[in-house]
């Protein structure tokens, strides 16, 4: 193989495979026949039969029939998306709302009553370890115990049959970058009734978390989905069980708080869906490729990369994954102090133009952030030092942009810079 050369690992023919479900999905047809979905901007819907207007507030008619309300319970664009991400999760439905936070917000509000109780891995987005540490026990007297969801046996004992709901964590931790075993956790989770979500935002396509055992999987659709970083979205994944009530004219989160996606916004993402794999397959193999030279370049500086042979759950993930995908396109460089990271961040961009210093992932240029100082500074101090989160780890989301060698080039100068 030429130095440099991007080769992508060989997709196994398989017809459970994501993009083999979204191609066998069935494909919605324009209002006059277009290859492309119609975008339904209305926010109300006739009737044409007034007592077919009461059957639809009675649940007696609705989306199956054809039968629309208003746009906050059900909208035909939007439900059309949410089944092309069904099929690529691979679960009975799912519906799509207006940010990632909101879809994890509304799903643990519909498996946790007043009083509920989760248990959650202990490292977590900053914006969900707020919302479980903080909001919810304050605004809706739902508790979370965070555990190392690593250790089966504290998962095990920190899970009480009969109070706890729900067993929350991320395939792959931002940003540790912790692969979590979906089928042992979800066996244990099962084994005293409760009900497993999953986060795959860092894992699209490479990990199936409702095959593997989980019963939500949940999106922030303004990363991968997107890739360009030019909207919010987020999605709910999993049976009609749960995700049919939350559009309940009552009680469901998603129609009482309204945080459901913009038709608009659904008809762009569709529209991405059928190149987010070969997105995903670049970012990936171009993030294990940087990952090794950096490793190389410095063998003293510690790189967090699912990718690497010496990661922890390496061999975990492989076991896991799609094969094709690859092993995720973030990696995560500790500086150790916030001065180090700095400084390497400022020539990154400023000087050698490797990327940007921004938060967010999956955009089409490498993105950077000192996660302790931005996007994990929700989590308090003792918290940050136990999972290793220093204030110079600096969590690295690799694009597409340009060639390995051009990038690489720009990473080996800058760091070397800072060196001197």
């Amino acid at each position: 193989m030429a130095p440099g050369n991007e080769e992508l690992e060989n997709i196994e023919p398989r017809e459970d495979l994501p993009t083999e479900r979204l191609a066998n999905a069935r494909h919605e047809l324009g209002e006059h026949n277009g290859v492309n979905m119609s975008i339904e901007v209305s926010d109300t819907f006739v009737f044409k039969n007034p007592e077919n207007m009461g059957k639809a507030f009675l649940g007696e008619v609705g989306p199956e029939t054809g039968t629309y309300i208003y746009s906050r319970h059900y909208n035909p664009t939007v439900l059309n998306f949410s089944h092309q991400l069904a099929a690529i999760e691979g679960t009975e439905t799912a519906y799509c709302t207006s940010s990632g936070m909101a879809a994890i917000s509304s799903v643990l509000l519909e498996l946790c009553k007043n009083g509920g109780h989760v248990v959650a891995a202990e490292c977590l987005y900053g914006g969900t370890y707020a919302l479980l540490k903080h909001f919810l026990p304050e605004k809706c007297n739902i508790t979370t115990v965070f555990v190392d969801i690593t250790k089966h046996e504290d998962v095990e004992k920190a899970i009480v049959k009969g109070k706890t709901n729900v067993l929350y964590f991320e395939s792959i931790s931002n940003p540790t970058l912790v692969v979590a075993n979906i089928p042992e956790l979800s066996k244990i989770a099962h084994e005293k009734g409760v009900k497993v979500v999953v986060d795959n935002t860092f894992a699209p396509l490479i990990l199936s978390p409702a095959k593997l055992g989980a019963d939500v999987v949940v999106h922030s659709l303004t990363k991968y989905f997107s890739g360009g970083s030019d909207l919010i979205a987020g999605a709910i994944c999993g049976p009609k069980e749960i995700v049919k009530p939350l559009m309940d004219l009552s009680l469901g989160p998603l129609m009482i708080l309204g945080p459901t996606m913009n038709p608009r916004e659904a008809y762009e993402l569709s529209a991405r869906l059928p190149h987010l794999s070969l997105r995903v397959k670049k970012q990936c193999n171009r993030a294990m490729k940087l990952a090794q030279r950096i490793k190389e370049l410095d063998p003293s500086l510690r790189i967090i990369y699912p990718g690497l042979k010496d990661h922890p759950q390496h061999n975990l993930l492989d076991s896991m994954r799609n094969k094709g995908y690859g092993f995720g396109a973030l990696i995560s460089i500790d500086m150790v102090t916030a001065e180090k990271a700095n400084l390497l961040l400022d020539k990154l961009e400023n000087k050698y133009n490797f990327g940007f210093i921004a938060v967010s992932l999956g955009y089409y240029e490498n993105l950077m952030c000192a996660s302790g100082s931005s996007t994990s500074s929700e989590m308090d101090p003792e918290t940050m030092k136990r999972l290793g989160i220093t204030l110079g780890l600096i969590r690295c989301s690799i694009g597409y942009l340009g060639t390995l060698d051009q990038k690489w080039n720009q990473f080996k100068n800058a760091y070397k810079e800072m060196e001197e």
